[in-house]
C-alpha cells in the first residue's frame, strides 16, 4: 500500500496555514447574519424606514451569504461523491481537486486522494501477481510438458537423464507452490513465531554449507527457496565474537539468510565473494547480520522496491522469481526486527537487525 501524502510544505518566509473549520465557518455565518440584521435596523430607527423593508432585505442578505456559504460546503462533497462513485466502480484514477482546503473537507478530500492511491496500487499489484505467477508456473510446466511428450512419442527413453530432468522441473514446480504457500500464510497471519536460542556460528556455517551443497549438486536447477546454482561464487562467513549467540526463530532466520545468499550469488561478477557477516546487537541476544556481494549493487531509485513481491529490479532472466527478498522481508518483521539495503562501497549490502528476546514477538 502507498503511503499517504505529507504535510505541505511551507515555502520559506511563509505564515503557516491555520485551519478553519466548518463549525467556524458557520458560527461566522450567523454572528454576520445578526450584525447584518441589526445594522438594518439601527438604520431603519435612524431613517424612520418602514421595518417590512428592513425585514426583506435583512432577510435577502442572509439568504445570499447563506448560499455563498452552502456552496462552499456542498460543492466539494458532490466532487468527493463523483469520486467514490468511480472508485466504486473500479476506476482508481479519479483523485478529489479540493485536498488543499484548511477545513474538515479538505481533511476528507486527502483522506480520499490517499485511499484511491492505495487501491489502485493494490489493483496493480494484484495484476502483476496474475501476471508473473502465470509465467513462472507456464516455463516449468512447458519444460515437463515437452519431456513427457518426448518420452510418450518415443523420441526420448525413460532413462536415468530423462528422469532427472523431470524431477529438476518438478522440484522447480515445488519450490514456487511452497514460496507462494508461505505468502498465503503471510497475508491470513497464521505463521507463528517459535523464538529460541541458538549459536550463531555453527548455524550460519551450516545455511552457507547447504547453500554450496545445492550448487554443486543442482546445477542448472532454477531455485525458488535459496539454493544458488553457480559454482564460482565463494561463501565467506565472519562472525564475532566466536561465541556469538541470538534469540530468533531459527526456521524463520533459515529464509532469510538462504534467500539473501541466493539473491548475492545471483548477481555476483565470475568468481565473486559473497560475505555473511553477523555481530552482537544492543539488546540482550539482538543480532545485526550484513549479507555483501561484489555485484553492480542495487541503484538508489530502486532500493525502496527491493522487497516488494517479483520485483527483479533491472536484472531480467536470472532465473529467480522475485519472491525472495519479499520472504526475507516478512521474516525479519515477524521478529519485529529491520531490513534494509545499506550503504556499501562495493556492491550490495543488505542489513538485517534482529531484536532479541526484550521485543522478538512470539
Amino acid at each position: 500500500m502507498t503511503a499517504g501524502p505529507g504535510p505541505r510544505p511551507q515555502r520559506p518566509g511563509a505564515r503557516p496555514r491555520t485551519r478553519l473549520s466548518i463549525k467556524t465557518k458557520l458560527g461566522t455565518l450567523v454572528v454576520v447574519s445578526v450584525f447584518i440584521t441589526t445594522g438594518l435596523l439601527m438604520v431603519a430607527l435612524r431613517t424612520d424606514t418602514e421595518l417590512r423593508f428592513i425585514t426583506v432585505f435583512s432577510v435577502i442578505a442572509s439568504m445570499l451569504i447563506t448560499q455563498f456559504v452552502a456552496h462552499s460546503m456542498t460543492a466539494p462533497l458532490d466532487e468527493m461523491t463523483t469520486v467514490a462513485r468511480a472508485i466504486s466502480h473500479g476506476d482508481f484514477t479519479q483523485r478529489v481537486q479540493g485536498a488543499d482546503r484548511r477545513d474538515e473537507l479538505g481533511a476528507l478530500a486527502a483522506t480520499i486522494n490517499v485511499m484511491a492511491d492505495d487501491l489502485e496500487a493494490v489493483d496493480r499489484h494484484r495484476k502483476e501477481l496474475v501476471a508473473n505467477v502465470s509465467h513462472e508456473l507456464r516455463t516449468p510446466i512447458a519444460a515437463l510438458r515437452a519431456v513427457l511428450e518426448n518420452v510418450v512419442d518415443g523420441v526420448s527413453e525413460p532413462d536415468g537423464e530423462t528422469m532427472r530432468t523431470m524431477l529438476k522441473q518438478t522440484e522447480r514446480l515445488g519450490g514456487l507452490v511452497e514460496t507462494l504457500l508461505d505468502l498465503s500464510r503471510v497475508d491470513n497471519g497464521v505463521v507463528p513465531l517459535n523464538a529460541r536460542r541458538f549459536e550463531v556460528w555453527p548455524y550460519l556455517s551450516g545455511i552457507l554449507k547447504e547453500a554450496g551443497l545445492a550448487a554443486a549438486g543442482r546445477p542448472g536447477l532454477a531455485s525458488n527457496s535459496g539454493s544458488h546454482t553457480r559454482k564460482d561464487v565463494h561463501l565467506h562467513l565472519d562472525v564475532f565474537p566466536p561465541d556469538l549467540s541470538a534469540h530468533a526463530d531459527a526456521e524463520r532466520l533459515h529464509q532469510v539468510v538462504a534467500n539473501l545468499i541466493d539473491n548475492a550469488v545471483r548477481h555476483s561478477p565470475q568468481h565473486g565473494r559473497v560475505t555473511v557477516r553477523a555481530r552482537r546487537g544492543h539488546a540482550p541476544e539482538s543480532l545485526v547480520l550484513d549479507v555483501l556481494d561484489e555485484g553492480p549493487g542495487i541503484p538508489e531509485s530502486e532500493r525502496h522496491r527491493v522487497f516488494e513481491r517479483f520485483n527483479r529490479g533491472s536484472a531480467k532472466g536470472d532465473g529467480g522469481t522475485g519472491l525472495g527478498l519479499a520472504i526475507a522481508r516478512w521474516a525479519v518483521e515477524l521478529h519485529g526486527g529491520r531490513i534494509g539495503v545499506a550503504e556499501s562501497p562495493r556492491g550490495c549490502r543488505i542489513l538485517v537487525t534482529l531484536p532479541g528476546v526484550r521485543t522478538a514477538r512470539g
